[in-house]
C-alpha cells in the first residue's frame, strides 16, 4: 500500500478521465443527482478505503449508509473508478478520503461537486514519507536502551532502489497511529453533524466512544512495546513509519513506499548489516502485497517470518474482523519479534 508511483501505468487515460469528468458533471448538474439520503432516509455516505470506511461506521451508526470505493484485497492505489462510482460520489451525501493515496479518486471528488466532503489530512499532522520519517524516539521511550537510532542516517534513497518514485512528501498511513487516527475520527465527527444536524448528539457519542477505544489501543501499543530486546523491525515496505515514530521503534523496509519495487543489492546487503548489527530474527510480509524478496531475504539469513497488516482492508485473511482486532494482532506479532518483556 502506497502512494502511487507516478511512473507506473497511468490508472485513468486521458481518454476515461475525460469520460469520466463528463461524466460526473453531469450528474451533477441534474438537480444534485440526488438528495444523499438512501430510501430509509439514513445519509449516504462513500469512503474512498477501508480506513475511512471504519470511522464513517462507527461515528455515523444507524444513521448512515457507507459504501467504500476499495474492495477488499485491493491495494488502495491500484483503484480504477468506473462509472458507477464516480457518480456516487456527487451523489453522496458526504465523502471521507484520504487525499495523495489514491490519484483517481482524488481527482473524481475534485470534479463531484459533493458538499460535504472530509479530507482526512486536514485533521491532523503528517510526517515525511517512508524511510524519511523522523526517528527522534528518545522523549517519550526512553526505555529502548542501546536501540537508540536517532543520529542514524536512514535516508536509503541513492542506494537502496528508491529513487525515481514520486510520491510526494508526506506518509499518508496515518491511520496506523491510533492518535493520529483519533485525530481524524474527531474531524469526521464534527463534519457529520454539520451534515445531518438532526443527529449531531449521536454523532459526538458515536466519535467520543471510538475516540476513546483508539486511545486505549494507544497504550496498549505504548506499554506492549515499552521494553524490548530490539527496535528495530523489517517490513515490505514503509508502511509503519508512523506507528514506529509513535512508540520509540525503528522501521527499516525491504521496497520503500512502493511494495512492488525490486530494492538493489545494495539495499539488500544493507539490509544484512542492520539485521546483524540490531539482532533481528523476524522479517514482516503483508498478505496483500509479494512476499517473494522478504521470502528471500529470511531465507538468506535464516530469519522468521510474520505478517504486519497495514490494515488497507478486511479480508477472510486478515488477522481480526476490523480495525481494532487487526492492530491488536499486529501488536502481538510486533511483541514476539522484538522480543517485549
Amino acid at each position: 500500500m502506497t502512494v502511487m508511483n507516478a511512473r507506473r501505468r497511468p490508472l485513468i487515460s486521458a481518454t476515461v478521465a475525460g469520460a469520466t469528468a463528463l461524466g460526473v458533471l453531469s450528474l451533477a448538474a441534474c438537480g444534485e443527482g440526488g438528495s444523499g439520503t438512501t430510501e430509509d432516509g439514513r445519509m449516504s455516505v462513500v469512503a474512498s478505503f477501508y480506513p475511512m470506511q471504519f470511522l464513517a461506521e462507527r461515528i455515523g451508526g444507524d444513521h448512515v449508509s457507507v459504501e467504500t470505493l476499495t474492495e477488499p484485497g485491493v491495494e488502495p492505489h491500484d483503484l480504477e473508478l468506473n462509472a458507477k462510482q464516480t457518480g456516487r460520489l456527487s451523489e453522496a451525501g458526504m465523502i471521507v478520503y484520504l487525499k495523495g493515496l489514491q490519484p483517481a479518486v482524488d481527482e473524481a471528488i475534485d470534479q463531484s461537486g459533493a458538499e460535504h466532503v472530509v479530507e482526512a489530512t486536514e485533521h491532523t499532522e503528517l510526517s515525511e514519507s517512508g524511510d524519511d520519517h523522523d526517528h527522534d524516539h528518545g522523549d517519550d521511550h526512553g526505555d529502548h536502551e542501546g536501540h537508540d537510532h536517532g543520529d542514524e542516517d536512514h535516508d536509503h534513497g541513492d542506494e537502496g532502489g528508491h529513487e525515481g518514485h514520486d510520491h510526494g512528501p508526506l506518509d499518508p498511513h496515518l491511520w496506523l497511529d491510533p492518535v493520529k487516527y483519533a485525530e481524524v475520527a474527531e474531524g469526521v465527527g464534527k463534519a457529520m453533524a454539520e451534515a445531518d444536524p438532526d443527529n449531531a448528539d449521536d454523532y459526538a457519542d458515536n466519535t467520543s466512544a471510538l475516540a476513546k477505544e483508539l486511545r486505549t489501543l494507544d497504550k496498549e501499543f505504548s506499554d506492549g512495546l515499552k521494553k524490548t530486546s530490539t527496535s528495530t523491525f523489517i517490513t515490505t515496505h514503509s508502511a509503519f513509519g508512523y506507528l514506529a515514530d509513535r512508540y520509540g521503534l525503528d522501521e527499516e523496509s525491504v521496497a520503500g513506499l512502493d511494495p512492488e519495487s525490486e530494492p538493489s543489492p545494495a539495499r539488500m546487503k544493507e539490509l544484512h548489516g542492520i539485521v546483524r548489527a540490531e539482532k533481528v530474527n523476524t522479517v514482516f510480509f503483508e498478505q496483500i502485497a509479494s512476499d517473494r524478496t522478504v521470502k528471500s531475504l529470511a531465507g538468506d539469513l535464516k530469519l522468521k517470518t510474520d505478517v504486519l497488516d497495514p490494515v488497507e482492508g478486511i479480508t477472510k485473511e486478515s488477522r481480526g474482523k476490523n480495525y481494532l482486532e487487526v492492530m491488536r494482532a499486529n501488536l502481538a506479532a510486533l511483541q514476539k519479534a522484538l522480543g517485549a518483556e
